[in-house]
């Protein structure tokens, strides 16, 4: 089959490798009819998340059951499926209370309670580094799916695969982050980073009540994007003051809920990437320094952008000062994408409306660069095989 591997920072290649094999009872082999591109998945090709060997990549990804293991019970062959990226076991003591990122049985070798850089890491995740379990990707015409009986989702026949297919991260990673922060009503949430999950992070916050929802980036065509397809009020944080402009809304307290959909990726400074040189560290804080400076006292700061090292100088004191409450990590998809797939279902929210490019899987290592540069105004990249 061809699939999208990883071989060395900024260069992926579609490869011609062995079909996928049912290895335990428990698995199913999906024909991948759609694939997505996430912003995670720059991490690895940037070099930002190591990994050595070449690994298929991917973990946006849905498609038809051709092959079930004989414990595989709650679906059948034909069947068109979506499938949540953590790949999680479903009896564990993290599986039992809705925690499927963190599941003990999904990542044989890097697993632990630490949480640090290079080991103890939680579930394994479909195409992300053997870090996170060495699971090949969805970015392929072919996938083995661990744990079938617990992941999969059939997919109702009256919905596409362009308003299904961001049910497997996007979307409930940018739903996640507005529930955390347990809105009322009439909140004023404010979202940095308009790419696809900051912009789904803005749908979920109407989805929640909030009486305002303003979106940050520092890229025209994203805030142009946010405006249109999720109404919302916009900031471009590299010509105005976001802080000033939101304190001016908020009576001078600050918004409500400040959530971090950038996470390490956002743009640094060449004093900053010297610092970096030295002190070790990957990426930037920029844009959690900005939502805790944004976020009123006593608001919610909820971190959905990935972070991938210790981070030095971290404002503990005005975390403290302000008495924040922060919440960040992976979302249980599992736990969420039932209810969210009756919202696509309900029209009670519309997903698709954030593609910018469809092409076919043979010409992924364009679709990477253009997407990594922001080229051609690529918000988001959908392959097909």
């Amino acid at each position: 089959m061809k699939a999208v591997r990883y071989h060395k920072p900024k260069d992926v290649k579609v490869d011609t490798v062995d079909d996928p094999k049912l290895e335990h009872e428990r698995d199913a082999i999906i024909k991948v009819t759609e694939t997505a591109i996430c912003g995670s998945d720059l991490h690895i090709y940037n070099g930002k998340i190591p990994q050595l060997s070449n690994m298929i990549v991917g973990h946006e990804f849905m498609g038809e059951v051709v092959e079930l293991g004989k414990q595989v019970t709650n679906l059948k062959v034909g069947d068109r499926v979506v499938v949540p990226f953590p790949v999680s076991c479903g009896s564990c003591f993290f599986c039992q209370h809705n925690l499927y990122p963190h599941c003990e049985n999904s990542n044989e070798k890097h697993y632990g309670p630490e949480g640090a850089l290079m080991d103890q890491k939680g579930a394994g995740l479909f195409g992300y580094t053997d870090l996170y379990g060495g699971y090949a990707g969805g970015q392929a015409e072919y996938v083995r799916i661990p744990y079938a009986d617990v992941g999969p989702r059939r997919v109702p026949d009256a919905l596409t695969d362009d308003q299904v297919l961001f049910l497997t991260d996007i979307f409930p990673t940018g739903y996640i982050a507005v529930d955390w922060a347990n809105l009322k009503g009439g909140e004023t949430v404010a979202v940095f980073g308009c790419g696809p999950v900051g912009i789904m992070a803005q749908k979920s916050a109407w989805l929640h009540g909030a009486g305002r929802v303003i979106g940050i980036d520092i890229q025209p065509y994203r805030l142009e994007k946010a405006k249109k397809v999720a109404n919302s009020l916009v900031i471009n944080a590299a010509e105005q003051d976001v802080v000033g402009i939101i304190r001016d809304m908020t009576e001078g307290r600050g918004a409500d809920v400040c959530i971090d959909a950038v996470g390490m990726e956002a743009d640094r400074n060449t004093l900053e990437k010297v610092v970096n040189t030295v002190t070790g560290q990957v990426g930037t804080t920029n844009v959690l320094e900005s939502c805790f400076s944004t976020v009123r006292r006593g608001g919610v700061v909820s971190v959905v952008g990935v972070y991938g090292s210790h981070y030095h100088n971290f404002p503990l004191s005005q975390f403290f000062d302000k008495g924040l409450t922060l919440k960040a990590g992976q979302v249980p998809v599992q736990a969420y994408i039932d209810k969210l797939i009756r919202l696509v279902e309900e029209e009670k929210v519309v997903l698709e409306d954030i593609i910018t490019h469809k092409l076919p899987l043979s010409e992924a290592p364009h679709a990477y660069e253009i997407f990594n540069n922001k080229k051609d105004d690529c918000l988001k990249v959908v392959l097909t095989p």
